[in-house]
């Protein structure tokens, strides 16, 4: 890849690369520019993605408190690392990280739905009530981003079936939803709980029959 390459659509441009060891690989981090909001956005990849046959992958939206602060009232965090770890354990993959904090509300926004969670709302009516869907993210960035690589098909860690059926509508297609069940703990049982009800998460281990009809 060329620095300041174009995207295969206008959604993002893909600006540069450099290698990153991790405590389990060395990857190789990509940095797009989405043109509408100018956030910049990241892939992490390993290992030969040209190959034709769909790599495991992640579609991961920032969490600064759990993926930084280490936060225990989201799985976030967790997720992130045995996604790279998994990654990293099969040589080959990619992961997308896309700046979309608190299922796109943003981070200060979020905080003040953690402090209506602490007043009795759950995650779902905390962003109902300030205002925002229960889920606000936009995955159609995704798919200049995995055309960038060449990739048409993926092994997804996901327990959102929502994340499955948009990569459908962009035409990439889920070969298996791979589930990512990590960290439930007392602070966010509650929250795994609501995402599974008013969500429809995904939060127990998927059959083989399961993925089947998936793939």
């Amino acid at each position: 890849m060329q620095d300041n390459a174009t995207a295969p659509s206008n959604l993002v441009d893909y600006v540069t690369s450099c290698s990153l060891p991790t405590p389990w690989a060395q990857f190789t981090m990509h940095a797009f520019v989405e043109h509408s909001t100018g956030k910049e956005h990241l892939a992490m990849t390993l290992g030969d993605l040209s190959t034709g046959e769909p790599p495991l992958a992640r579609i991961h939206s920032e969490c600064l408190t759990g993926d930084v602060m280490f936060s225990q009232r989201c799985d976030c965090g967790a997720q992130l690392e045995s996604a790279l770890r998994r990654i990293a354990d099969e040589g080959r993959g990619i992961l997308l990280y896309l700046r979309q904090e608190g299922r796109g509300i943003g981070l200060v926004n979020k905080i003040r739905a953690y402090r209506l969670q602490e007043a009795g709302a759950d995650t779902v009516e905390a962003n109902l009530q300030l205002g925002f869907h229960a889920d606000a993210r936009n995955y159609e960035l995704v798919l200049p981003m995995l055309e960038q690589f060449g990739i048409e098909s993926v092994r997804l860690m996901t327990n959102n079936p929502r994340k499955i059926d948009a990569l459908g509508k962009l035409g990439i297609k889920v070969a298996e939803r791979v589930p990512l069940l990590v960290n439930r703990n007392a602070y966010n049982d509650n929250y795994l709980n609501t995402k599974q009800a008013k969500l429809g998460h995904m939060m127990t281990p998927a059959t083989e029959a399961a993925l089947d009809s998936e793939a």
